[in-house]
């Protein structure tokens, strides 16, 4: 090793430890040696034993508004929309615009028209790169359509896209088809969020039958062992009393009917979404509201003779409860 290596080896060593002593005295007080904290607030850097104050008016690199919840973080947030399973690439791909307009909403000529085609085109092909992608993307866009349709809130949707996801990647779509297992996707996360939407309803918006749906529901929630419980009549009746534009005191009546037919054992082996359509009907008549059995049918999407069935065995387990 020749003198001039060793020289510029100790040089480096010696560079390298002044420079540790700077960083580990900016982190201690150069009066009492103490440690120091940074005070976001005033913008000041303190020493926490002694309360010199070692900087100020420094530079605050966070954002210049306040958030309180993680919802409103996302809403105020300019680093780009959060990601979602919603979309077969959870939303991280770039959006080309359909519209043939520039930034300032001027038109586009001709070329620039044409060229804004060709970008979409290519941007749709690298978006779906394989048949996996184009089968998740047909997917999601069924689960979000029959969830706008049912009027289901956007958690349903999401935990509907984790479930069609995970029977992708199970590998539970062979001999079945794609609307068949978003339906029954968009089904099981339904019940799991406690707004649970009836198979009629379901197979109503839907493009596969009942008993597929049914089928492949079944399937889906033994294969992933997903833990759903029994639907629960209650969790209709807001709906209903909702669409019937019934007043708060029904929907009271309505739950009290039904935790009385359960306590009574009268619900067991019934539909739920004929016994809450009966408990509305029944607290509409108890409440002195003006309802046929007709637009409670209706709304229910159930027949009236259900109805009239439902009704008569809560109001009589009610009167055996009530009776002395």
């Amino acid at each position: 090793m020749t003198d001039t290596t060793i020289r510029r080896h100790t040089s480096e060593r010696e560079e390298a430890r002044e420079r540790d002593e700077g960083e580990s005295e900016a982190l201690v007080c150069p009066e009492c040696g103490g440690n120091l904290a940074s005070d976001a607030e005033h913008g000041e850097t303190v020493c926490e034993d002694c309360g010199l104050v070692v900087e100020e008016d420094e530079i605050d690199p966070g954002p210049e508004w306040r958030a309180f919840d993680a919802s409103e973080k996302d809403e105020k947030s300019r680093v780009g929309a959060p990601t979602t399973n919603m979309m077969h690439d959870k939303g991280l791909s770039t959006n080309i615009g359909w519209q043939d307009k520039d930034a300032y909403g001027n038109s586009l000529s001709s070329r620039q028209r044409e060229k804004m085609q060709r970008l979409r085109t290519w941007n749709e092909r690298f978006r779906t790169r394989d048949s996996k992608e184009r089968n998740l993307k047909q997917a999601l866009g069924e689960i979000d359509r029959m969830a706008s349709a049912l009027g289901l809130p956007e958690n349903v949707r999401e935990t509907a896209s984790v479930i069609y996801r995970r029977a992708l990647d199970e590998d539970l779509l062979p001999g079945r088809s794609i609307e068949g297992v978003a339906t029954s996707a968009l089904y099981a996360a339904a019940r799991q969020a406690g707004t649970p939407r009836s198979l009629d309803e379901i197979a109503a918006v839907s493009r596969v039958d009942k008993d597929e749906i049914a089928r492949t529901y079944r399937y889906v929630v033994r294969e992933l062992s997903l833990e759903i419980q029994p639907a629960d009549p209650e969790s209709y009746v807001p709906r209903f009393v909702s669409d019937l534009d019934l007043p708060d005191e029904v929907e009271r009546r309505a739950r009290q009917l039904l935790n009385t037919a359960k306590e009574q054992g009268v619900h067991s082996g019934k539909s739920p979404v004929g016994l809450a359509a009966a408990a509305v009907y029944a607290a509409s008549l108890l409440a002195n509201e003006k309802v046929t059995q007709s637009e409670v049918s209706e709304v229910a999407n159930i027949s009236e003779v259900t109805i009239r069935n439902r009704y008569h065995e809560l109001l009589e387990a009610e009167e055996e409860f009530t009776a002395p």
